[in-house]
């Protein structure tokens, strides 16, 4: 048995057990197409770096100007086609993205980013989507990805990229698409090269208060009744569940740890952790 510190909440593994998204739902199957072929205006955003535990974003060129690579551009409409699934899918189904059809809009943020990141995290490596929800008319795809873009003697990682795409099935074009990097204590880390007759990076953390990518109105998910759906909550970490398999431990409070350790005679190994579980952001 293991106690986890993180970020000062204790929690305890008693057991494991498997996460399957077709417990979520047990629903029709709908096919996700794009027939549109008018280009998708899609802007983007990077904050200023203003916060990193080891002040790398006053020190570092690259990292102190970082700035979006194109803050407005025209996509083709096969670059959204790369989120939509080969097959038809049900509600709390989960897809793989076609990762060189993202490069576009990756790249419009950073020029250069990849998906072979820095770390060796195992099965955190990917880009997964989710239906979460549909009407006759409408379709939402929530999705993440991971990826890491290469700077100027160094790399920056974000911790993911979460959001959404929302399809008129009707018409069979985009109406909404958006992909950020979302809020946290900390949602990046860097590693800079900083020493050129060394063979290593030294790393630090931080906050970007934005780092965005959005077309469509915001507001339009607000108005729609779908026939079908889950939460955002279930889709998000049916996903989480996917890209880490730490998520199929069982987690439970101190105080049941305590009393379960005893009951069952076990020991509890206490494990100090520094950083999140369930990004790259570290």
């Amino acid at each position: 048995m293991k106690i986890v510190i993180w970020y000062c909440s204790i929690l305890i593994l008693i057991n494991c057990h498997i996460f399957a998204e077709d417990s979520l739902v047990n629903r029709d199957r709908i096919s996700l197409t794009l027939e549109d072929t008018s280009q998708i205006s899609v802007n983007a955003f990077i904050a200023p770096i203003e916060i990193t535990i080891n002040n790398f974003h006053m020190e570092w060129d690259a990292l102190a100007n970082l700035r979006v690579n194109e803050p407005e551009k025209q996509h083709q409409t096969k670059v959204f086609q790369a989120f939509l699934p080969d097959k038809p899918v049900s509600v709390g189904e989960l897809w793989k993205i076609n990762a060189e059809g993202v490069l576009p809009l990756l790249q419009q943020l950073l020029p250069k980013p990849k998906y072979s990141m820095h770390i060796d995290a195992g099965d955190s490596y990917g880009l997964l989507a989710c239906l979460r929800a549909y009407n006759d008319k409408y379709a939402d795809i929530v999705f993440r990805i991971h990826a890491e873009f290469e700077l100027k003697d160094g790399r920056f990682t974000p911790s993911q990229f979460k959001g959404h795409l929302i399809l008129d099935r009707m018409k069979k074009k985009v109406v909404f698409f958006n992909m950020y990097v979302p809020d946290g204590v900390i949602n990046f880390d860097v590693g800079w090269k900083k020493y050129k007759d060394r063979n290593y990076s030294i790393i630090d953390s931080g906050v970007c208060t934005q780092m965005e990518l959005c077309s469509g109105r915001q507001d339009i998910l607000e108005n729609i009744q779908f026939d079908e759906s889950i939460t955002q909550q279930a889709a998000e970490m049916t996903l989480a569940h996917r890209f880490y398999s730490f998520y199929q431990i069982n987690w439970v409070p101190l105080d049941d740890a305590l009393r379960l350790a005893q009951e069952q005679e076990k020991p509890i190994h206490v494990i100090s952790i520094d950083g999140p579980l369930n990004d790259e952001a570290c």
